[in-house]
């Protein structure tokens, strides 16, 4: 039998009432976690992993085939492995929230351009690939998950620029509108004063 100190908590207190403990412990957590898991489960996380993964199986593919032309299939795992290392790279700032100390570099910036040169050159790569398989079944695989890849990368180029371009305009017509209600408003008032 124990004979410790207990602790009952209630949910008022002398100040009022209490708010609930999931309401405080989620906020409070969500800054103070080292892991941003909501991002894990999100569009954008979902698609870096689907990118990973296809580049993965393409490098994979063509590393484990039998290749007819050294120079195309070195270019093209030379680019799937740095594409995959640079999405790695910027998985991993959404995850740990790096992008929130370091706001010295512009992320979105920095991500988009990475998307926009990588695509491109994952483009060039899978077609190079694809011309050079001569059927052979791995550089063809390998050569299709780099075409996948190059589609599930424009799908993030695309959705990253929506997202910046519709948060900017939007920024500029809620200035815009807020200044023409501040103006209507003021009218309002000297009218008012006036009759």
């Amino acid at each position: 039998m124990s004979h410790g100190a207990r602790v009952i908590r209630t949910g008022v207190s002398s100040a009022g009432p209490a708010a609930p403990p999931s309401a405080a412990a989620s906020s409070a957590g969500s800054d103070a976690e080292l892991v941003d898991g909501a991002y894990f489960r999100s569009c954008s996380g979902m698609l870096k992993v689907a990118q990973m993964i296809s580049l993965l199986v393409g490098f994979i593919s063509v590393n484990n085939s039998q290749w007819t032309d050294y120079s195309a299939y070195s270019y093209f795992q030379i680019v799937t492995m740095c594409d995959f290392v640079m999405i790695l790279f910027f998985y991993i700032i959404h995850i740990l929230r790096i992008y929130r100390t370091l706001t010295c570099v512009s992320w979105p910036l920095a991500e988009f351009l990475h998307y926009l040169i990588g695509t491109i050159l994952l483009l060039i790569a899978s077609i190079v690939a694809a011309s050079k398989s001569y059927n052979f079944s791995g550089l063809v695989a390998g050569a299709t998950f780099g075409f996948l890849a190059t589609v599930l990368c424009v799908l993030s180029i695309w959705s990253s620029y929506k997202v910046s371009c519709i948060t900017q305009s939007t920024i500029k017509l809620m200035k815009k509108y807020s200044s023409i209600a501040e103006q209507l408003y003021n009218r309002h008032m000297q009218f008012r004063r006036t009759n």
